[in-house]
């Protein structure tokens, strides 16, 4: 008997039904006019990732992301996938079986969580505009518990923009396949939100004609 899909946050469009988890890989490249696999590979390349460094994924959905990662990562390195989602869970796990330095925690991201581990990266991939801003905040201090001093939180969202300004066909796709937390996202100075939160030394790179922004920022104290 299958149970019922109930959102938390009923206007949300990151809570993925099983549908849409199942399909989500292919619902992104739509939704990105096929550029999806390109520019998440341009801002993998960005992180500068480190043989040895430990990264953690919030929101890693099916390892599409933590594929382009493990690459950079040698055996001593550590790369850990936390996801809600069983669908997802499991072609985390099929993805990566076999690989002993890459771990799935099943896990809500938008409740306080300590796994009682230090990470060099935390990576948030397009999930934290699908959350009510004070929920955005739990996240973001769950990211800042679990990096360490000097640590870097990299968020690759939407960027800041004039929803208005954008090009028809891309207002209607935006309009179309994003939630309403979305459209108050993009409407947030994110630089000034991490900086309350102890992080600095930001640095951003766009993509998408600059509807798109890897973000980037370093904590500076514990």
């Amino acid at each position: 008997m299958q149970h019922k899909f109930t959102k938390l946050y009923p206007e949300s469009g990151v809570e993925l039904t099983p549908f849409i988890s199942k399909h989500y890989d292919s619902l992104m490249n739509w939704g990105s006019f096929g550029r999806y696999h390109q520019f998440i590979e341009g801002a993998i390349k960005s992180l500068h990732i480190q043989p040895v460094q430990s990264i953690l994924d919030l929101g890693c959905g099916t390892g599409r992301n933590a594929s382009l990662m493990l690459p950079y990562l040698k055996n001593e390195g550590q790369l850990v996938g936390l996801d809600l989602s069983p669908i997802m869970m499991a072609a985390f796990k099929q993805k990566f079986k076999g690989e002993a330095h890459v771990a799935f925690v099943q896990q809500r991201i938008d409740q306080p969580f300590d796994l009682k581990q230090s990470f060099d990266i935390v990576f948030i991939s397009f999930v934290i505009h699908g959350f009510p801003q004070e929920v955005r905040q739990v996240i973001i201090d769950n990211a800042s518990r679990h990096l360490r001093k000097g640590g870097i939180l990299a968020i690759l969202d939407f960027a800041e923009f004039d929803m208005d300004t954008m090009p028809t066909l891309h207002r209607f796709v935006f309009r179309k396949i994003e939630c309403p937390y979305a459209f108050d996202y993009i409407a947030h100075n994110w630089k000034a939100l991490l900086q309350e939160k102890g992080f600095d030394h930001f640095t951003e790179k766009f993509y998408i004609k600059k509807y798109v922004r890897l973000l980037q920022a370093e904590k500076m104290s514990e």
